[in-house]
């Protein structure tokens, strides 16, 4: 693709390289420098119990070293099923460092998505919260999970409130059963303390270092293979992407799980990289976290657009000062214009939408911090990050600038292919260019606009109508806090939109009034024939709202 193909290169905010030189290391090594640079630096606060980068360092090592003393050689699947806790750090370059390939389980699986995930992955060891256990122990029969490192919640927060844990919620609280496979977090890195991490040869191009599962939006969930070579180049091109960020001084606000590929990268990793301090975040709830904000003053938020929603709406939200976060990039979900604006009026920050799927481990574009923002845009592809779009038909023939089809994308971040399946992975990587699914179109400049998921698409009548579009206007309503579109069976037009709507706290609003406020602003056939109220809608842990299960009932 020559630079007259690449029309997005000169819309670039003044500063941001159009290519980078990526070192040539592990994951592991963002930390090793972090803790070399900067030891004495906070690297997580959990609970008001902060972790230097020299003390993450020296658990990490002695993390690898009892993997090893446990049998686990280079290659082997390491899951960790952790929400955002101190430990999680730990054991995940902990598991790097011994080779392994970490792959990450959601704390909420179900017995059957678990199974699946660890049969999937083939991993030997896990390490999840001890209140797991039973979970994991109802499924490990069927499964190569061979030994069990439990941790308790409450192992890592301040000493206060470790003496006071048989007072404080029961969900807080676990003990680690004694049985020969099972192991103590805390016990091993004691007994492993001031070892060496093992001696294993990292290639980071071609050697794996996370198998990050797909949410399964179609039949059971998938291991996107990510090596090290693309996590790191991922964190490298956002570095180069959010200029002002400062090393050793930033202060993230980590609510995105590490489960999930963009907590991982946006939060975890990049904080490695700056050095900077880990406001861990368990579960996400509004009160708990303006208090964090209001009191430790977080300079980043990357975030999901209903946590942007739940702030925006709180009620009392001008109790709190929030004027410290500086920069929030908004993934896993579309974010509405409305939410934006709202948001930065709130913080004084700049808020914009970027977007990725775990198969680019996972940030592809962003609008800018500096320079043009275009909202409703996904923005501007990432350094070395190469995009076309092509016919929905062929997917194949590229498409001018303007025309609607599939979102393709090539660059370092892209994976290697999802593990064991040889066949779908043919089926998205083509000629080294990763077709995503989603449908968009890019403008003269270069920006891209998500028009929708391919299979989120609704067929009425012969039209295509984008789940989006109608879900922007639905936000301009001044009544309505959240809502999602999905497509329902109709006899007639194939189908028709169906609008599930959460009214704002003390709104009153009826269907009638909603689908007459679409009708003012989309054509006929986009307009909602039904709407359903809720008091919430269903999402996942990264705050995405799950339209399969809206389509589910």
């Amino acid at each position: 693709m020559t630079l007259a193909g690449r029309p997005w290169l000169s819309s670039y905010p003044d500063g941001v390289p159009h290519t980078l030189s990526y070192p040539e290391v592990p994951v592991y090594a963002l930390l090793d420098e972090a803790a070399q640079r900067h030891g004495a630096a906070a690297a997580t606060h959990f609970y008001g119990a902060r972790l230097t980068w020299a003390h993450v360092r020296h658990q990490a090592d002695a993390f690898a070293a009892a993997l090893a003393s446990l049998g686990v050689q280079k290659g082997d699947r390491v899951a960790i099923m952790l929400p955002n806790i101190p430990q999680t750090v730990i054991a995940y370059f902990g598991a790097l460092k011994a080779g392994a390939v970490v792959a990450f389980c959601n704390p909420l699986y179900t017995e059957r998505e678990l199974a699946h995930q660890l049969n999937d992955s083939g991993a030997g060891v896990i390490v999840a919260l001890d209140r797991l256990a039973p979970r994991i122990r109802a499924v490990q029969g069927g499964t190569s999970i061979r030994r069990l490192i439990l941790t308790g919640l409450t192992d890592y927060m301040p000493l206060a409130l470790r003496v006071m844990a048989p007072f404080v919620k029961p969900d807080l609280v676990g003990k680690v059963p004694r049985e020969p496979d099972v192991y103590a977090f805390r016990e091993l890195i004691r007994r492993h303390d001031g070892a060496e991490p093992p001696a294993v040869a990292i290639d980071p191009v071609r050697d794996l270092a996370l198998l990050q599962y797909t949410g399964g939006t179609t039949g059971l969930s998938k291991g996107a293979m990510l090596t090290h070579r693309n996590l790191v180049a991922n964190v490298w091109q956002l570095r180069a992407w959010m200029q002002t960020a400062e090393e050793g001084s930033e202060r993230i606000l980590a609510v995105m799980p590490f489960f999930h590929v963009y907590g991982l990268t946006v939060c975890l990793n990049m904080a490695a990289l700056l050095a900077a301090m880990l406001l861990l975040v368990p579960r996400f709830d509004v009160k708990q976290v303006l208090k964090l904000v209001h009191r430790e003053r977080p300079t980043l938020f990357p975030g999901a657009p209903t946590m942007y929603v739940a702030i925006n709406q709180y009620p009392g939200i001008s109790r709190y000062r929030l004027d410290s976060i500086r920069a929030c990039i908004s993934g896993a979900a579309p974010l509405p214009v409305e939410v934006q604006t709202t948001f930065e009026a709130l913080t004084g920050g700049t808020l914009v939408e970027g977007y990725g799927l775990t198969e680019a481990s996972p940030v592809t574009h962003c609008n800018p911090l500096a320079g043009r923002r275009v909202p409703g845009s996904i923005g501007l592809p990432l350094p070395d990050t190469e995009v076309k779009i092509v016919d929905l038909e062929t997917r194949a023939e590229e498409l001018p600038p303007g025309e609607v089809g599939e979102l393709c994308i090539r660059g370092p971040q892209v994976m290697a292919g999802y593990w064991n399946r040889p066949e779908e992975t043919d089926q998205v990587l083509r000629d080294g260019w990763l077709h995503t699914g989603d449908v968009a179109w890019m403008d003269e400049a270069g920006y891209t606009y998500l028009v929708d998921r391919i299979k989120d698409v609704i067929i009425a009548g012969g039209y295509n109508i984008y789940p989006r579009e109608v879900e922007e206007v639905l936000y301009e309503h001044p009544a309505v806090l959240e809502a999602a579109v999905v497509g329902v069976p109709d006899e007639y037009r194939g189908q028709s939109v169906k609008a599930f709507v959460v009214p704002k706290p003390g709104e009153v609003v009826t269907a009638d009034e909603i689908i007459g406020f679409c009708r003012e602003r989309l054509a006929k056939y986009k307009v909602p024939r039904e709407v359903e109220f809720r008091p919430e809608l269903p999402k996942s842990l990264a705050g995405k709202v799950l339209r399969r299960e809206l389509r589910g009932e």
